[in-house]
């Protein structure tokens, strides 16, 4: 089971595969596995004791950063998220990213957003500038009210953490530039991710 994977000078953690959206241009259609993971598809859901001793036997020498990403949404387990994160932080000082599609608000109503004051950092899927095009781009199961709660929980999360959005370049340089003005509106940094 792959709970932790490295590409180039970052280490994935890798917590679940259930994820709220269903991405027209999501890697996992593409492939088992991302960098040093042969499958990211789990065969069951990692207890609090295996992530913690699973990253205990991980060689950190050339990270630079630490990431939660895998082949799922990890707010969907955001209290293992939470944890985790505690937990490495307990035993390394390299920064703590959280990539999130932002809906975990949706996922989990009664999470606490200041919970994410412990990430230095946290990347959230913007995807697409407005409504109907997040729907058609993203597919999210929560229907209408998806986007607007990830742009409420991107404006909540930064009372407390670092947010940038991200889009990923095949949505078409029109949606790019449409994106890059409403996170400006935001005063939330837009970061353009090559597909691929």
């Amino acid at each position: 089971m792959t709970i932790f994977y490295k590409l180039g000078n970052k280490l994935y953690v890798n917590l679940t595969n259930r994820c709220s959206c269903a991405c027209i241009f999501c890697i996992r259609k593409s492939g088992d596995g991302v960098g040093s993971a042969e499958t990211l598809w789990l065969p069951r859901e990692p207890t609090a004791d295996e992530v913690n001793e699973a990253f205990d036997g991980v060689n950190l020498d050339g990270m630079d950063e630490i990431v939660f990403c895998g082949y799922g949404e990890p707010m969907e387990r955001a209290d293992l998220v939470i944890s985790t994160c505690e937990y490495i932080k307990s035993k390394c000082n390299l920064p703590v990213r959280l990539n999130t599609n932002g809906l975990a608000r949706l996922i989990n109503p009664d999470f606490d957003i200041e919970k994410l004051k412990i990430f230095d950092g946290v990347s959230i899927s913007l995807n697409a500038a407005d409504e109907d095009e997040y729907l058609r781009v993203t597919k999210p199961k929560f229907g209408l009210a998806a986007f607007s709660a990830m742009l409420e929980f991107a404006a909540e999360a930064k009372k407390y953490t670092s947010v940038a959005f991200t889009v990923v370049d095949v949505i078409g340089e029109e949606q790019i530039i449409k994106s890059r003005k409403l996170a400006e509106s935001l005063n939330i940094p837009l970061r353009i991710r090559n597909f691929g």
